[in-house]
């Protein structure tokens, strides 16, 4: 990928993220379940570590539903050269079929990559304990990098610990949701489960965050 300053995304691809994927997610969806149901409750999902997030840690294993339990798999897959990896949440309960767009971790990577080349990151302000912004001046950028939310097609900021993990920072969406919503959250709750009812997505790549005493949200950091 090109080194990119701004929002990532170019303007003829903003439009791919709101296309409505509900047929290929159902009919995967409809695969899991039945696969599911053949195999004793055994989910067809790659292995990955315990440490994992929790929106990536769940895959779908296409190999094992293919063809079987599905004709094809999803143009729109990675494993078919698209650009979303189709996860599963809520695996103990009620295993539901997501996807988020791999393009992020592309913009994760190249920003590392800077980050790496500079040796330390250029930290600008503390938003949270053991959360950051960064100087992107430093890293050479013009200005601020986004990324494209796949719940409002906002712009949002990075984010980075110190470990030098980086983060999307979900919280325009979230203050969002929790103004539209009553929720009986409080603090301590983790509240990105808000996004993920009534979408395709999950918030890939994103810390946890519950509310404060106004009811908006805030990193959940110990």
């Amino acid at each position: 990928m090109s080194m990119l300053s701004g929002c990532l995304y170019p303007d003829e691809e903003l439009s791919q993220n709101q296309i409505p994927y509900e047929t290929q997610v159902k009919a995967v969806q409809d695969a899991v379940e039945t696969y599911q149901k053949d195999q004793g409750g055994l989910l067809p999902i790659k292995t990955r570590d315990q440490e994992t997030p929790i929106y990536q840690k769940y895959p779908i294993d296409f190999r094992k539903l293919s063809p079987q339990y599905l004709p094809e798999i999803p143009g729109n897959a990675f494993e078919s050269g698209g650009i979303f990896q189709y996860v599963l949440v809520d695996v103990e309960e009620d295993p539901k079929v997501k996807i988020f767009d791999l393009r992020m971790a592309e913009q994760i990577r190249e920003l590392k990559i800077r980050i790496q080349a500079q040796d330390y990151p250029p930290f600008k302000e503390e938003v949270a304990n053991n959360v950051y912004t960064l100087n992107y001046k430093e890293l050479g950028y013009d200005g601020e990098v986004y990324v494209n939310s796949p719940f409002s097609n906002k712009n949002l900021p990075l984010v980075i610990n110190g470990d030098g993990d980086i983060f999307v920072d979900y919280s325009m969406d979230l203050f969002e949701k929790l103004k539209n919503n009553d929720h009986p959250f409080k603090n301590g709750d983790d509240i990105r489960n808000l996004l993920v009812e009534g979408s395709f997505f999950v918030p890939a790549y994103s810390l946890p965050y519950t509310v404060d005493e106004n009811n908006e949200p805030v990193f959940m950091t110990k």
